[in-house]
């Protein structure tokens, strides 16, 4: 079953298919299969500990790529070898020089609140790099630079379409500039997981992914990297908990991989994919 509106596709880790009017993007693609190793750099992995709902050939036509960040578990060596390297890659100007290396010529390096524009007939769909911090003070050097990002889709009448993708980062209250430039968010995809490295958190847990819900305020909240890798240690369920005891703005959507879900808060059903 399909859904006309917006919606996403959950294909496991930070791994989805947004459906945005007549655009199709991919975020994070990570198709590594249960019990390989996602190498993470500097001596660290993390083994996973799930299947993907999809794999490259089985995907439907991407008009792009929205990357975060060039870690293991958000573009792997599969993503490497079986994705077709003319699509369009928007992700850090870091990850975007190493993907062109690797002969990704539609890689494009995006600094924060700069934008790239796809265009369908008198659709747009705005992609905009929003901040984010992967890890604190001295261990930001462990990690790759991440980026958030916001989606806009209009069609030129009316209030456009807002969706924010958190990517890796951890909660901020500068992050509040996200809807202080880009306005309000009709949906957060948010990236949890509570990862630690050498004892620091490096992904959000429940608690700073409650503490961002109550700054950004989006209509809807769809959780999604929180348990494919055995580095996760903040599961889903501690996040529901945390949500119903805080009371948190908007409507909670949990999805599973392999399963369609609007992207709008009023439509409530859990859609199949195709």
């Amino acid at each position: 079953m399909t859904t006309s509106g917006p919606s996403l596709e959950f294909i496991g880790t930070a791994t989805t298919i947004l459906r945005l009017g007549p655009f199709t993007l991919l975020t994070d693609p990570n198709f590594l299969h249960r019990g390989d190793r996602a190498y993470l750099g500097k001596g660290l992995s993390s083994q996973r500990r799930t299947e993907p709902s999809r794999q490259p050939g089985d995907l439907p036509p991407v008009d792009a790529v929205v990357l975060s960040h060039l870690h293991g578990d958000h573009f792997d060596r599969i993503a490497r070898r079986e994705l077709d390297r003319s699509l369009p890659v928007f992700t850090t100007p870091g990850a975007a020089k190493k993907l062109t290396r690797w002969g990704f010529g539609g890689a494009v390096g995006m600094r924060t609140w700069t934008e790239q524009l796809l265009e369908s007939g008198t659709e747009r769909l705005r992609v905009v790099s929003a901040p984010g911090e992967h890890a604190p003070g001295w261990a930001r050097s462990l990690l790759p630079p991440v980026m958030g990002s916001v989606l806009e889709l209009s069609d030129g009448t009316g209030r456009p379409f807002r969706v924010y993708i958190t990517g890796d980062t951890l909660s901020r209250p500068w992050l509040r500039e996200v809807t202080d430039r880009c306005g309000p968010m009709d949906a957060m995809v948010l990236h949890l997981g509570g990862t630690r490295v050498l004892g620091l958190l490096v992904t959000m847990d429940d608690g700073q992914g409650a503490d961002l819900v109550e700054l950004i305020r989006p209509d809807l909240t769809v959780p999604i990297h929180y348990d494919d890798y055995r580095a996760f240690r903040s599961p889903l369920a501690d996040f529901i908990s945390i949500w119903r005891t805080r009371g948190l703005p908007g409507t909670l959507r949990t999805v599973t991989r392999g399963q369609t879900v609007s992207l709008t808060s009023e439509q409530s059903v859990n859609l199949r994919p195709d």
